[in-house]
């Protein structure tokens, strides 16, 4: 299948699932920031693939650092009516004119720069002073709604027994080391959303965010599932560098995509869901899932043994809170999901970027 008919399939199934959202931002102004990474390029996707179907006539300002190489990469979208772009650096762009009516808040530090190990004190500031930078813009643009994409990193560390994270679950990173940098920014950036909701009467929804695949995720970095299906499509072997006993779960992007459209338009101000598959997954068995992706299975090698008293390591939502209040649930299963993601990467050659 073509990259593009794929994609395609998968925005008729977005569209699907929130066809009954897009009326209120008809005749609208959006202004999307992080519109260039994994999360913003599917929320312009599904955005303009619903403005063309819907005939909306809503528009898109996406701040961005680097059109030119958004352009490389999805040039039918930098070439959209539907969107334009606006330069600057989320910590200090200058306000666009005009009123916008939502604001989509995805813009943190960028996936290479945390694979490359980025200064933890620049990544704090990129994302404290940054979301306080968009909401004060939100309050200038006399927006309606705020969307903040937060992490599931704001809980710390998941208790071993704790086997699907909710929302009331009261834990925090861990504060005497620099990797907690991450965790207690978006922490910090969610305390502003309700700051600003209090003061300016600005809508602010939050979504926890957990770990994704699909077309676009960059598979040369620190996602292992990425990492997998990059050195599957080379031939082999898929290396796990740890033990493989890791927990993990992985939404789909086209879910994604519909669980952050939904929270943005229906989610209740101040309040946080978590975004995710409840879909416990150990390391070990996602690479042997990719493995087996294809027709002849890719082997394996996992470079460390488990420690004997060893406690699991878990990053799963419970997301029973989205479903109860906003009818959310998964609709693509993993094998699917990492299916999908593979023949994109063929599809596009994206697999030779490593």
């Amino acid at each position: 299948m073509l990259a593009r008919d794929l994609i395609a399939e998968d925005l008729d199934h977005v569209l699907v699932h929130t066809r009954d959202l897009w009326e209120e931002i008809r005749g609208k102004r959006l202004f999307i920031t992080g519109g260039t990474g994994f999360f913003g390029t599917w929320l312009l996707e599904s955005f303009a693939w619903a403005n063309e179907k819907l005939d909306l006539d809503a528009s898109a300002l996406v701040l961005t650092r680097d059109r030119e190489a958004f352009a490389k990469q999805a040039p039918h979208l930098a070439a959209s009516p539907f969107i334009k772009f606006h330069p600057g650096d989320i910590r200090d762009f200058t306000f666009p004119e005009g009123e916008f009516s939502h604001i989509i808040h995805a813009a943190a530090t960028s996936a290479v720069a945390t694979f490359n190990k980025e200064d933890p004190l620049a990544k704090f500031d990129t994302v404290v002073n940054g979301t306080r930078h968009a909401l004060d813009f939100g309050v200038r643009c006399r927006a309606g709604k705020f969307l903040l994409t937060s992490s599931g990193a704001v809980y710390g560390k998941q208790p071993p027994g704790l086997t699907h994270v909710p929302e009331d679950y009261n834990g925090a990173p861990d504060t005497a080391f620099s990797n907690a940098a991450w965790g207690e920014a978006k922490r910090a950036a969610e305390l502003l959303c309700a700051c600003y909701t209090e003061s300016f009467g600005l809508e602010t929804k939050i979504a926890r965010c957990f770990s994704f695949v699909g077309p676009y995720l960059q598979l040369d970095i620190h996602y292992a599932v990425g990492n997998f299906i990059r050195d599957a499509l080379s031939g082999g072997p898929i290396k796990v560098n740890g033990d493989g006993t890791p927990c993990r779960s992985y939404l789909y992007a086209a879910d994604l995509a519909i669980w952050l459209w939904t929270i943005l338009f229906k989610g209740e101000s101040r309040r946080a869901y978590n975004v995710g598959s409840e879909e416990s997954i150990t390391i070990a068995e996602l690479a042997d899932v990719v493995s087996k992706s294809f027709s002849r299975p890719v082997g394996i090698e996992i470079l460390k043994s488990p420690a004997a008293d060893s406690l699991p390591d878990r990053y799963v939502p419970s997301t029973r809170r989205a479903l109860l209040e906003l009818g959310l649930k998964q609709s693509v299963g993993l094998e699917e999901a990492i299916r999908r993601t593979i023949e994109f990467a063929k599809g596009t050659h994206r697999h030779s970027q490593s």
